[in-house]
């Protein structure tokens, strides 16, 4: 069976903490509950969790969706926002975690990228050192999430066309943007392969499209 590799990559830097941060756990719940209701996701998802701040740690490594345990994600006090560093760390992850086509078997289907800040990357040379990098990777899609009043859209935009802000961090508001992850990612799960490739569901009121 051929995986859709999904790869998750979250701010968690010291803005985030509080309740921004529980708004997203809730989020990542939703998420995760959305998706096992979808045969085709169930099939063939598989996720990878990665958080940054002055670290960046692979929480989950590549795992099936069905087999999918959730750990709670937390912040430190304080810290800068390492997003240079966390992108080198996707593209660690992609070359170790995606399978490539050979002669013998087709590999794994080109892989899905949600990135979420609330700031802006504090090691900017290293950022656009990864640009470049990530774009190597041929990702199917890459979405950025630009969370609350003090993220810098102008940085996302550098990677990814697919910049939508979310303008309050709060549990309702996260919630609504994880679920409509989940159906861009059941909606990539199913259109595989297909001329249409992976289109993106219209996003809910909350999240809006960054021009």
């Amino acid at each position: 069976m051929r995986r859709l590799p999904v790869y998750l990559l979250l701010d968690t830097s010291g803005s985030m903490r509080g309740e921004p941060i529980a708004a997203v756990n809730v989020g990542l719940r939703a998420l995760v509950t959305s998706l096992r209701q979808d045969p085709s996701a169930l099939e063939s998802v598989h996720i990878c969790l990665m958080t940054f701040d002055a670290d960046v740690k692979t929480i989950l490594p590549l795992t099936p969706l069905d087999q999918l345990q959730l750990p709670e994600i937390t912040t430190p006090d304080s810290g800068p926002t390492m997003l240079g560093k966390a992108l080198q760390h996707v593209c660690e992850r992609v070359d170790l975690e995606v399978r490539r086509s050979s002669e013998d078997a087709k590999g794994d289907w080109a892989p899905l990228l949600f990135v979420m800040t609330d700031g802006s990357p504090t090691d900017l040379q290293v950022f656009e050192e990864q640009i470049p990098e990530l774009r190597k990777r041929n990702f199917a899609n890459i979405i950025a999430c630009a969370a609350g009043p003090k993220a810098k859209s102008t940085y996302l935009s550098m990677f990814t066309a697919n910049v939508f802000a979310l303008d309050t961090l709060d549990s309702a508001s996260f919630t609504s943007f994880f679920k409509w992850v989940s159906a861009a990612v059941s909606g990539g799960s199913r259109s595989q392969g297909t001329p249409e490739g992976t289109a993106l569901p219209p996003p809910p009121s909350e999240i809006q499209l960054v021009l």
